[in-house]
């Protein structure tokens, strides 16, 4: 029996959807539900940010308000599993830097970036990605928001069995956001090992700077929606279009297309 995730990614995200489906946070509860995670995962158990800073339990930041929020919602229980945020370009200010420029700015192949953002009203971001521990895995002692960690107290085998697709489907949420609203590209600060991981299921990111300590050893990287489509597995595909299929009516209603 082939127990490597991506060796049987074909069986499994054939049933992903049955126990996970995505959702569009446009409601101020839903986004309220985003920002109770984060502050869970990034505030209290990881201490990227401090809680005293977000006193109300929610964390925030400036660009929440140019950002599409997205949940991955457990069918069976109706708990958020976890969120992911697209960060779009500033209506106001499109020459704004996004976070990863603002933060990560000293890393990144200048050169590079700059032809990649010579457009920026086409380019996003992927930030703010986090699972909830309930639905993440312990691999050995590494701990990561986005999923290396995972109780498995109160799920059944086939529900832990899709557990690993989790950052994988937040990641499809947050692609299928700007497909819809019309990028052509989005950056992410990632570490590199799951950019490795995204890789085994053919979602190939460039990495576009060197590696620094943000929260852990993190490099820029970059995907073109063109890049996306081509390289993914078919099973990959599949579960994207269903994503897409089911964020498509609130992201039409929220946005018109760019």
């Amino acid at each position: 029996m082939n127990t490597d995730p991506a060796g049987s990614a074909p069986a499994t995200t054939a049933t992903f959807h049955d126990y996970f489906v995505p959702m569009l946070a446009n409601t101020p509860e839903q986004q309220r539900q985003a920002l109770r995670i984060r502050y869970e995962v990034y505030c209290r158990e990881f201490g990227f940010e401090r809680p005293e800073d977000h006193p109300d339990a929610l964390e925030t930041d400036e660009y929440d308000a140019q950002s599409l929020h997205c949940l991955l919602i457990h069918q069976p229980s109706g708990r958020a599993a976890g969120c992911v945020r697209l960060v779009l370009p500033s209506a106001e200010t499109p020459d704004a830097p996004l976070p990863f420029e603002k933060h990560c700015g000293e890393s990144l192949d200048k050169k590079c970036v700059s032809r990649l953002l010579a457009d920026r009203s086409r380019i996003g971001e992927i930030s703010r990605l986090a699972v909830i521990k309930d639905f993440r895995r312990r691999g050995g002692e590494r701990l990561s928001p986005e999923g290396d960690s995972m109780s498995q107290d109160g799920f059944s085998f086939v529900e832990r069995r899709h557990f690993p697709f989790i950052a994988v489907g937040l990641y499809l949420c947050a692609a299928s956001t700007g497909m819809l609203s019309g990028l052509r590209g989005v950056f992410a600060m990632m570490e590199p090992r799951l950019a490795r991981h995204l890789s085994r299921y053919g979602i190939r990111f460039e990495q576009v700077g060197r590696i620094m300590d943000y929260h852990g050893p993190r490099a820029p990287f970059y995907i073109t929606r063109e890049g996306l489509i081509e390289g993914l597995k078919p099973e990959i595909g599949a579960l994207l279009d269903t994503i897409s299929s089911d964020l498509e009516p609130s992201i039409r209603h929220t946005m018109a297309p760019r």
